[in-house]
């Protein structure tokens, strides 16, 4: 039974794209520059898959190897944009051409945030672009005295609502975000609208792990979409499922954190089925990423790594395992933003030859394209298959 195994660490950038200048991303490279700053940071069962041999500039930092295991390659991304939605969907073989709209600047148009109130039937607080961790130190107490969530934006295509647990619960907030997400669309149709609860008390705010993302549905058929009409089984783990708007899944997990995804991963990886099983792991993203947290970022990198032989030992001979990224964001620079980079791509299984450098790829989606060759899906990405260039 042939199965993709899919590992996305979330924004686990490799280098700038050539267009980063238009992003302010010039000086981006999550993990090279992860490795200057903290030289002990040590991966060494990915680097023994090709990590540190795939081509870039200072890239060997990570660790090249003389006898590389598995096939490797960096992946540009066609998509316009550097967030979480873009990067999965052209992953699994959808390009958004159009970017989502960002409201950075300005914060979201009062003719929304009219509308939205109405909705919900009470006022908002915010309504500017602000990192999660500070905007609810700054508008907690507001917020906890009246009741009115806290609505905030970043450079992401995202309209994210903040609230307490003991003021809004959180199933009330999931149908805040609900509304939210029936109103924006067209110009004001952004990628994700999030809910982030968070618990505590006047100045020791922090935001819970009940977070969820409302997402638009893919714009094309993803590859997600081919196996599951073909009977094949779809597994989401991690925040897949939001991501792609619970399409084209036939079983998914959201697991709690990184360490919860991978041990999801592992289990369901011994498990008998045909199709795709994919993960998200969105810690060093979310958790450290956005928060400038080198050494966090790198452990927690560090542990992916420790726990990498144990999903390889699950793997069965037909399995072949695809180990990737979405976007970057360098805890290294001052920005807290995603950035434009490319994504490392590790291919790893029985069937898959041993040391073979992908070079240089266009596109995200030759992911897809490879998948579902190796699947029988029939899909026409616009992108290019390396599957005759991996199997022995």
């Amino acid at each position: 039974m042939k199965r993709a195994i899919i590992i996305v660490l979330d924004s686990v950038g490799i280098g700038e794209l050539p267009d980063a200048a238009d992003f302010g991303d010039v000086g981006s490279n999550t993990l090279v520059n992860i490795k200057k700053a903290r030289p002990e940071t040590s991966l060494p069962n990915m680097a023994a898959l090709g990590l540190g041999n795939i081509q870039g500039e200072d890239i060997h930092l990570l660790g090249k190897v003389d006898a590389p295991k598995g096939a490797y390659c960096k992946l540009g991304e066609k998509s316009i944009g550097k967030d979480t939605t873009t990067g999965h969907w052209e992953i699994a073989g959808v390009l958004t051409k159009e970017p989502f709209p960002t409201f950075t600047e300005t914060g979201f148009p009062k003719e929304i945030m009219d509308k939205f109130e109405a909705a919900i039937g009470r006022k908002t607080l915010g309504n500017y672009a602000a990192s999660g961790t500070v905007i609810i130190q700054d508008l907690g107490d507001e917020h906890v005295k009246t009741g009115y969530p806290i609505v905030y934006t970043s450079a992401d295509s995202v309209f994210q609502i903040a609230a307490h647990e003991d003021v809004i619960p959180v199933d009330k907030l999931y149908e805040i975000c609900e509304t939210a997400r029936k109103l924006l669309t067209g110009k004001y149709g952004v990628a994700r609208v999030i809910a982030r609860p968070f618990i505590g008390t006047s100045g020791n705010y922090t935001r819970t792990k009940n977070r969820k993302d409302f997402s638009l549905e893919p714009t094309g058929v993803t590859i997600l979409d081919l196996a599951k009409e073909k009977g094949m089984n779809v597994t989401a783990i991690g925040k897949i499922e939001d991501i792609f708007e619970h399409r084209g899944m036939t079983r998914t997990d959201h697991t709690t954190n990184n360490n919860d995804g991978i041990e999801k991963t592992i289990l369901y990886t011994k498990e008998e089925f045909e199709g795709i099983l994919f993960t998200n792991l969105v810690d060093t993203d979310m958790i450290y990423g956005h928060r400038n947290d080198v050494e966090g970022y790198a452990k927690a990198l560090e542990y992916f790594d420790s726990k990498l032989p144990e999903i390889m030992d699950a793997m069965h001979d037909d399995d072949i395992l695809f180990i990737t990224a979405d976007h970057g964001c360098d805890p290294t620079t001052p920005s807290t933003d995603h950035s434009r980079e490319y994504t490392p791509l590790l291919v790893y299984g029985k069937h898959v030859k041993e040391g073979v450098d992908l070079g240089v790829r266009k596109s995200f989606a030759d992911i897809g394209q490879t998948i579902s060759d190796y699947l029988g899906l029939g899909a026409h990405f616009e992108a290019e298959s390396f599957l005759k260039d991996i199997l022995k």
